[in-house]
Order: structure tokens, then sequence, then C-alpha cells
């Protein structure tokens, strides 16, 4: 016996996405809620809160739903280009907002403040990206930029890459971060081998590296606080 398909209309006002967010505020609302609000329609067959459990299902909720492309959303039956437009501009929305910095510069006091700087904008990326944070006198941020983008090795990361930005932006000192895309962000020797060659640079030329971050998964390393600096 199939079950009758229940439409939003059949839902008590009260209950509905849009009248729960303005009664008790986005936060109160699940992903599947938010992301019926975002597709405002469902199809002839579903509501717009099942095509919402069914798109959030088939991306393991927003696990993969933040990579998604337009093909893949496009794929999903009830999914056209127009609501898989809408679906990805929300997504970009987040990541922009996740990256922003406000105008004053950001002042480096701790690892904490190194990590926090950059852990939204690395911590999901699948490669690793070696970024460069380069600051004044006041450990204030001057400029920040990904060096390079690919597995970390001595041959790839070379000082000279690094400290020729450094001298660029006359900064005094730097700090580099790079991300393990599995989320473990223990160091290896590689990072270890990879850390004292960048400070035995840095000391010949006058440019303090202050840490070496590895970011992984909402949790990072430092590797000035494990003693590699």
């Amino acid at each position: 016996m199939t079950m009758p398909t229940i439409m939003i209309k059949d839902v008590p006002k009260e209950d509905r996405p849009r009248e729960r967010l303005l009664k008790l505020g986005s936060g109160h609302l699940s992903n599947q809620e938010l992301l019926a609000i975002l597709l405002g329609t469902g199809t002839k067959e579903e509501s717009v809160m099942t095509l919402s459990q069914r798109i959030l299902m088939h991306f393991e909720g927003l696990k993969l739903l933040k990579d998604a492309t337009i093909e893949e959303l496009t794929a999903i039956r009830g999914i056209g280009e127009a609501k898989g437009v809408l679906i990805l501009s929300a997504i970009e929305i987040g990541k922009r907002m996740n990256q922003y910095k406000p105008n004053d510069r950001y002042v480096i006091r701790s690892p904490e403040d190194g990590a926090d700087y950059v852990m939204e904008e690395m911590r999901n990326l699948n490669q690793e990206h070696f970024v460069v944070l380069f600051l004044n006198t006041k450990n204030q941020i001057i400029h920040n930029q990904t060096i390079f983008i690919g597995s970390l090795n001595a041959s790839i990361v070379h000082p000279r890459e690094v400290y020729r930005e450094a001298v660029k932006r006359s900064a005094a000192s730097i700090i580099c971060a790079h991300n393990h895309p599995s989320g473990d962000p223990t160091p290896s020797q590689e990072d270890i081998h990879v850390t004292r060659r960048l400070v035995e640079s840095g000391k010949m030329i006058g440019i303090e590296l202050l840490d070496h971050l590895i970011i992984g998964d909402r949790k990072f390393v430092s590797l000035k606080e494990k003693g590699y600096l």
C-alpha cells in the first residue's frame, strides 16, 4: 500500500520552515528545513521537505554537499538547473563569509590566533596548501599567500620562494601553515624537515619564522609548541 505524499500545504502553517524561522530564528531550524526554504518548492510527486531530505541523504548531510557540482545536483530527480544554481550560490556565500577577514589588521599573539585565521579556509581543502602569513613588527598580518599546492616536501617547498615574498612585502617575520586533508594534524618527518630548513634560511636573511602550523579538521598542531623551531 502506497502512503500518500504529504505536501507542504498540508503541514500546519506554524510548523512550516519559513514560519518556524520567523518565529524561532534560523539557528533553531534543521539542515533539512533550511534547504527547503532555499529550494522553495518540491515537485508534483513530493514536498520540498521530502526533496530536501533526499538531497541531504544523497550527500551524507552537509559533509559532501559543500563540494557539490552543478552536474551532481541536477542529476538528482527534482533538481533542475535553477535549483542547483541556488544551492551552489548559498554554499559559496557561506564559504566566503567563513573566510571573511575584517579590514583592521589581524594581530597574531599565539598559535591559536594563527590557526583561527586560516582554519575555516584550510580545513576542508582536498589538497595540501602551503600558506604563509607575512607579519610586520607589531605581529600584524600585512599579507597572506598560498605559496605551494601539493604534497609537502623539501624539493617543492623551497625557502627561496617563501622568503622572496617576505622581502618583497618588507615582512619582519612569517608564520607558515599547511593543511592535512586527512583531518589529522600530526606532523610528519617531512613537515619537521621543511620547518627546520625554513628556520635556518630565515636566520640567514633576518626574517624570523615564528611558527609552522599544521591544520586538521577543527584542530591544529604548532611546531613551535612541539619544540621544532
